[in-house]
């Protein structure tokens, strides 16, 4: 279990009128921000998805993500990426990487409103991992919250009622190993925002090359200017994230994450005329419900928590 966390500092500097709002607020504003950038990253991944591969398209968005990166990384030289947790970095790249190879298939082959509702599972399997890998005790109120999750999943997957599609096999995939929002949480207690992205682009552009090779083909101009917006808006939304992480807990910008179901929704139907039904607007609300109260039990025990050299 993380413990509730500090503030960030260049999240709490925020200039102006901005910087003085509640931190809930704050957060919740930034949280919203990477929404909006999330369902414009996922559409555009889907018309590119129908001419490259989605192992070379995520390669070119973790470069040009860098590649955004790099004006503030000459200014900040080494003394930036300074950090004493290198290992935690490395871990949340390797995870990122798998992850996201496995949410753009899941883009490419399915309706971006399915694919984005199953990735609210991944608090989910974080709790499952906790209590199985890391043996962190996790008592009924969280256990019963997860299950009540992934009846959410089940909701939407419909079992019985129609064929499970392989794609929802794949987003779920990468719901399991994307454990790089919760590595973020925790890195947001020490590191900035602008250090975080870049490890993330240092590190997951090699690792994203590889599978990348294997697919290749050179992209035209179209489709190298809307990859490099790709990796633009990707880095803008990381940044949103971080922030959102670092001016309030979890708990509290979590529940604004539903709006990335509702804005990827809307631009399914707009540009690629994708209606989704009942259930799966149900099933995200089910997972998103029992996530948010997941977190919100991890922070309230955290409080609880005597720190050290208290009783």
């Amino acid at each position: 279990m993380l413990p509730p966390m500090s503030k960030e500092p260049a999240a709490s500097t925020a200039p102006g009128a901005f910087g003085r709002l509640p931190d809930v607020i704050r957060g919740g504003v930034w949280m919203l921000g990477f929404c909006m950038t999330f369902a414009v990253l996922m559409a555009i991944i889907r018309h590119v998805s129908a001419t490259l591969h989605p192992f070379e398209i995520a390669f070119f968005r973790n470069l040009f993500g860098l590649v955004v990166m790099l004006p503030w990384l000459l200014r900040a030289g080494a003394a930036g990426l300074r950090t004493q947790r290198l290992g935690m970095h490395v871990g949340r790249a390797v995870s990122g990487t798998a992850a996201m190879l496995c949410l753009f298939t899941a883009v490419a082959w399915m309706p971006l409103a399915d694919a984005t509702a199953l990735t609210f599972t991944s608090p989910l399997f974080a709790t499952v991992g906790a209590a199985l890998i890391l043996r962190e005790t996790v008592r009924l109120r969280r256990w019963s919250a997860t299950a009540v999750g992934f009846l959410g999943v089940l909701v939407i997957l419909r079992p019985g009622a129609a064929t499970i599609d392989p794609a929802s096999l794949v987003a779920l995939a990468a719901a399991l190993i994307a454990t790089s929002m919760l590595a973020m949480k925790s890195l947001s207690r020490t590191e900035t925002p602008n250090a975080v992205v870049v490890y993330m682009g240092l590190l997951m552009t090699p690792m994203s090359l590889l599978p990348a090779l294997f697919v290749w083909e050179w992209p035209s101009m179209t489709m190298l200017a809307l990859l490099a917006a790709v990796g633009a808006i990707a880095a803008l939304g990381q940044q949103m994230m971080v922030r959102a992480f670092a001016s309030a807990e979890a708990s509290a910008v979590l529940p604004f994450d539903f709006a990335r179901l509702v804005f990827t929704a809307g631009l399914g139907f707009v540009f690629f005329g994708e209606r989704p039904d009942a259930w799966t607007w149900v099933g995200a609300g089910i997972i998103l419900t029992a996530t948010v109260y997941i977190a919100h039990r991890e922070a309230r025990l955290g409080r609880e928590t005597p720190r050290d050299g208290q009783p």
